[in-house]
């Protein structure tokens, strides 16, 4: 019979590594950082953009966008289309051109009303700031998600600027709900529904998009058989990273693959409000992509941004930050590498704020800024803690 010290030599290293898997696969608590509140008093924040003289923009969901000098918010500026807001739907996300100091040009998303009066869709336009800081000016709708339909949900709505080699490269990523109700046509490649497109900066298609030359597929399409994704940023490699709504369960972070199917609503791990399988209630078939990494139950995410300075310290360099709009906490992902692999470890930060999280962005400064969504929403600035 075996010694209790020769057990004890074989089993140490066992037991080390389930106490070791028990405890990253356990959401951490930390409230490593001090927020700042920039500015408050906004309705319903959606998106958050950086200008290079130090100044915010920020869009409210009716359909207001503001710059943010000083700790004060602005008068709206003039200019705005007129959005389909209700439900999910108005002024979503804004990015600020790679060369804004000269061309001063800014992309924004929104929920587009139809000419008709009928339905609604997904549409991204730019436009330049005026010189005044008033206005937009030379407004111009570069893509219009295809079909337009009447519902207030799932918009998606994320816009990130691609890079090849270091470098911007003219071209946008746009995240694109599947409107709800349509979550079929998530897997069907003659629609916007559920899908990421990629195109030029005016509004062409890039000749290198999987599907240029496809009979009944839309060549703008990147990825598709996604759900609700309102967040997406870029790794410093430049990969695309987004996250996307599940149902109940579900939420997903995925690398999306120039044409590659990430399942929806054919594979979940989630199920339907209320409980019972979406459709045969699998989660995996082949030619679907698995997602790097999964929530259940939902977080609701929203807002995505991977931090790359150290101003929190070396050990959250790398690290990739997602706003949890349902439990209103800030999650800190450590990933097995910087800036890829896998999942290892999350912690909650800002739980104890209360509030939903709608945006996460880091800023030139290094630092991380968050948007609260709330009809009393702030532009928090995240301080390292002591």
């Amino acid at each position: 019979m075996p010694s209790a010290q020769y057990l004890h030599r074989l089993l140490a290293p066992v037991l080390i590594a389930v106490c070791l898997s028990a405890l990253a696969s356990q959401p951490a608590q930390s409230q490593a950082v001090q927020p700042q509140t920039v500015v408050a008093g906004l309705e319903n924040p959606w998106g958050v953009a950086f200008l290079p003289d130090g100044r915010f923009l920020v869009t409210e969901r009716p359909g207001r966008m503001r710059l943010i000098t000083g700790g004060k918010a602005s008068p709206p500026l003039s200019g705005v289309p007129p959005v389909a807001a209700g439900g999910q739907g108005g002024l979503l996300d804004v990015l600020a051109d790679s060369d804004f100091a000269r061309n001063r040009t800014l992309y924004f998303c929104y929920s587009e009303p139809a000419a008709s009066g009928s339905g609604n869709s997904t549409a991204l336009a730019h436009a330049t700031l005026s010189a005044d800081d008033t206005r937009l000016e030379n407004l111009k709708v570069i893509f219009s998600q295809k079909p337009k339909f009447a519902s207030t949900a799932h918009f998606g709505c994320r816009i990130v600027e691609s890079r090849s080699g270091g470098n911007a490269d003219g071209k946008l990523f746009l995240t694109l709900g599947e409107r709800f109700s349509r979550k079929e046509d998530a897997q069907t490649l003659d629609n916007h529904h559920g899908k990421i497109v990629r195109i030029n900066k005016d509004g062409s298609v890039p000749k290198d998009n999987p599907f240029v030359g496809r009979a009944g597929a839309l060549p703008e399409i990147w990825s598709y058989g996604h759900r609700n994704a309102q967040g997406a940023t870029l790794a410093p490699d430049g990969t695309f990273w987004m996250h996307e709504h599940g149902p109940q369960g579900g939420d997903e972070i995925n690398i999306p693959k120039p044409g590659a199917n990430y399942g929806w609503p054919v594979i979940t791990y989630g199920e339907n409000y209320g409980g019972g399988k979406i459709g045969e209630g699998i989660t995996e078939k082949a030619g679907m992509q698995q997602p790097l990494h999964y929530w259940v139950p939902s977080i609701a995410p929203s807002g995505m941004a991977f931090l790359t300075s150290e101003r929190y310290g070396k050990a959250w360099q790398g690290n990739l930050f997602v706003g949890s709009l349902k439990f209103g906490y800030l999650d800190r992902i450590e990933l097995s590498a910087p800036y890829s692999g896998k999942v290892m470890r999350e912690s909650k930060l800002l739980a104890d704020l209360g509030e939903r999280i709608r945006d996460v962005k880091q800023g030139p400064d290094g630092l991380l800024y968050v948007l609260t969504d709330n009809s009393n929403g702030k532009l928090i600035r995240l301080l390292p803690g002591r």
